[in-house]
C-alpha cells in the first residue's frame, strides 16, 4: 500500500492558522490543529455514509500503531459492522464493568436480602464484609476477580480465624451467585475453592459462644462464692487477658487516672509489654477491689494467703461451680471476645494486638505494645458496653 506519511514527517509537522491533514493512505490521516495537536483519524464509509473514527493522539500513538488500528477497523468494516459503533459499545461495556465493583454488587445483594434477615444478622454480615473483604477487593470490577484472588483474601482472613474465613467465603459465594443471576459475571469463582481453606479447628480451650453469654452473665451476677472471685471473673471477661496475666495483676501495673493496665514483658507469654485499656466497667471492678486488696501487692490475691497470687485453679473451679464444667475455661473468654469483635467489624489487626498474639517480626514486636491504642480503647469500651447491653436484654 503506497503511503506518503513517515514518522519524521509526522514529528516535524507544525501548526498552521487552520487545521490541515497529512494523508497516509486507505483513509488514515493525521489531523494537525492550530494549537499544535496531532490526531489520528480514519475516514471510512458505512451504509453509504462517510464517517470518521478517532484512533488516538500522536506521538502517544505512533505511526505504526495508527496503521495497526486502521487495519483492525478495516477488519470490523469487512465483517459488516460499523467500527465507530463497535468502539462506542466497547467503551460503554468497559465503563459499566468498572462501575460494577465487588462492593457495589455486594451491597446490592445485601440490600435485596434485608427482608429475609433479622436486623442484627444483616448488620453482622455487612460489618464482616467491611472489615475483611471490601478493603482488599471492594474497588475491583467483580468480573475481574478470580478464584486465585479470592483465595488470597481468604488466606489473610484465616490468620484471624478459620471459622470466620469459612463464613466469609460462603458470603462471597452468595454475592457471586447473585452477580451471575444479574449477568454481571459468567461464573462463580468460589465453586472451585471448595476444600481449599483450612478446616475449622476446635479450640483446645472450651469457650462460650456469643449466644451463651447472656446466661453466663446472669449466673456470674448470682455467683455466691467469694466476692473477689466474682470480681476476677468479671475483670477477666472485660479484659480477655490470659488467666496467668490476670492472677499476677499487681496494683503497681494499674493506672486508674489513665485507665490503663500495663503488663510488663516478663509476665507476658510472648515476652513483650502489653497495654490493656480499661473500660469504665473495668475501672468499677478495680474500685470495688481497692478496699479489699489495695494494701496488698496483687489485685486478686490468694484467699488464704493475701500476700500471694490467686490460686491457678480458682477461676476454673468457680466456672465448675456455675455449671460450666467442660463448657468454658478462663482462657476461653479470649476466643469468645475475638469471635464477637470480629463478627462486629472491628479490624482484625486491632483485635490481634489486644489479644497480644505473637508478632512475626520480632524487631517490630518490642515497639508494638502501644500499636492501635486509640482504636483499642474504643473497642474495649464497646465490648464492655456490649456485655452490659446483652445482660439487660435477657
Amino acid at each position: 500500500m503506497p503511503t506518503c506519511l513517515s514518522d519524521a514527517k509526522a514529528r516535524n509537522a507544525t501548526a498552521k492558522p487552520k487545521p490541515y491533514k497529512i494523508a497516509d493512505g486507505d483513509g488514515l490521516f493525521l489531523l494537525v490543529t492550530p494549537a499544535g495537536g496531532k490526531y489520528w483519524r480514519l475516514k471510512y464509509f458505512f451504509a453509504g455514509k462517510e464517517k470518521l473514527l478517532a484512533l488516538g493522539v500522536y506521538p502517544d500513538v505512533s505511526l505504526s500503531d495508527a496503521r495497526e488500528r486502521r487495519g483492525q477497523a478495516r477488519k470490523v468494516l469487512a465483517s459488516g459492522n460499523d467500527p465507530g459503533e463497535v468502539k462506542r459499545e466497547s467503551k460503554r461495556v468497559l465503563i459499566e464493568k468498572n462501575e460494577q465493583t465487588f462492593e457495589v454488587v455486594a451491597r446490592e445483594w445485601h440490600e435485596n436480602r434485608l427482608s429475609k434477615w433479622t436486623p442484627e444478622h444483616a448488620k453482622k454480615i455487612l460489618k464482616r464484609l467491611q472489615a475483611h473483604v471490601f478493603p482488599r477487593i471492594g474497588t475491583r470490577p467483580i468480573a475481574d476477580i478470580t478464584a486465585a484472588d479470592l483465595l488470597s483474601v481468604m488466606r489473610k482472613i484465616e490468620e484471624h480465624g478459620e471459622e470466620i474465613a469459612h463464613r466469609l467465603l460462603q458470603v462471597c459465594g452468595q454475592v457471586f451467585s447473585y452477580a451471575v443471576i444479574t449477568q454481571r459475571v459468567s461464573s462463580n469463582p468460589t465453586v472451585s475453592l471448595r476444600g481449599a481453606l483450612k478446616p475449622v479447628v476446635k479450640n483446645s480451650h472450651a469457650f462460650l459462644k456469643p449466644n451463651e453469654l447472656p446466661e453466663y452473665l446472669k449466673k456470674l451476677e448470682a455467683y455466691d462464692g467469694a466476692l473477689q472471685t466474682r470480681m476476677a471473673l468479671r475483670f477477666l471477661l472485660l479484659t480477655f487477658v490470659r488467666t496467668g496475666e490476670l492472677r499476677g495483676a499487681a496494683w503497681s501495673e494499674i493506672d486508674l487516672d489513665k485507665a490503663e493496665w500495663r503488663i510488663p514483658a516478663e509476665r507476658m507469654k510472648m515476652r513483650d509489654p502489653h497495654i490493656v485499656p480499661l473500660s469504665c466497667q473495668a475501672i468499677t471492678v478495680l474500685k470495688e477491689m481497692k478496699p479489699i486488696s489495695g494494701n496488698w501487692q496483687y489485685v486478686f490475691p490468694n484467699q488464704h494467703k493475701p500476700s500471694g497470687q490467686m490460686s491457678e485453679n480458682t477461676i476454673l473451679y468457680a466456672l465448675y461451680r456455675m455449671g460450666y464444667h467442660s463448657r468454658a475455661t478462663g482462657h476461653g473468654f479470649r476466643s469468645t471476645a475475638s469471635t464477637v469483635l470480629n463478627e462486629n467489624g472491628f479490624p482484625p489487626d486491632v483485635i490481634e494486638r489486644q489479644l497480644a498474639h505473637s508478632e512475626r517480626d520480632k524487631v517490630r514486636a518490642a515497639y508494638n505494645h502501644a500499636q492501635y491504642l486509640p482504636e483499642r480503647r474504643k473497642m474495649m469500651q464497646w465490648w464492655a458496653d456490649y456485655l452490659d447491653e446483652i445482660a439487660m436484654k435477657h
